[in-house]
């Protein structure tokens, strides 16, 4: 048996240990905020189980994607640990915004409350697109050349990943927009649909890629 290369070993940082932590606590969050509130209608059974499903699958894709990423980067520079406190805080926000546009206070008047849900809608565009600019900039780090961190074959794909990442980032950004949140479908604005459109493409770009 060949003794072990040390320098193709790579210990698991903290900030990676971290990182899956609170991607589990924000999963876990997600699916209290079932038994939190408990629904008074068929109706709002499936809105908290759609609602659950979104931040359950936006959640998951990101993990797949930032772990797809960690295990290829080296250990942390100041720039990655930075990308990765941002991703985190985004990561940690989602629950709790989805349950502000989710869940009305019902100490609030309606009016009252369609002004929190808009609002809060605009945030969550915001965190998505600050989320997936992250993840674009941990594939344009890997797609560097100069870094030579992945093999020359693989420099394409990452440099795909980063300029789909980026452009859907924009586009999010773009969502927070007043006129997103105008048109309704029903009953909920047009923003909230859009914001599947990066996890569509994500799948629709790894299914479709060679293995």
């Amino acid at each position: 048996m060949t003794a072990e290369n040390p320098k193709e070993r790579r210990p698991r940082p903290r900030i990676e240990a971290l990182s899956d932590l609170v991607f589990g606590l924000s999963l876990s969050l997600a699916s209290i905020s079932l038994i939190v509130s408990p629904p008074s209608s068929p109706s709002e059974i499936n809105n908290h189980i759609l609602a659950f499903v979104f931040a359950f699958i936006l959640l998951i894709t990101a993990w797949i994607n930032y772990t797809s990423s960690m295990s290829v980067l080296p250990l942390e520079t100041r720039t990655v640990t930075v990308l990765n406190v941002i991703m985190l805080m985004s990561v940690a926000l989602v629950p709790f915004l989805l349950n502000v546009i989710e869940l009305p206070n019902p100490s609030l008047a309606p009016v009252e409350n369609l002004v929190i849900r808009d609002y809060a809608s605009k945030l969550f565009a915001v965190n998505l697109s600050a989320l997936l600019a992250v993840l674009g900039l941990f594939s344009h780090i890997l797609a560097s050349e100069e870094a030579n961190l992945v093999v020359p074959d693989l420099v394409a794909r990452y440099r795909t990943t980063r300029n789909l990442s980026l452009i859907l980032a924009g586009f999010m950004l773009v969502t927070a927009a007043p006129i997103f949140g105008t048109y309704m479908i029903l009953g909920y604005p047009i923003r909230l649909y859009v914001w599947y459109v990066p996890i569509i493409v994500y799948w629709i770009s790894r299914l479709a890629r060679p293995v």
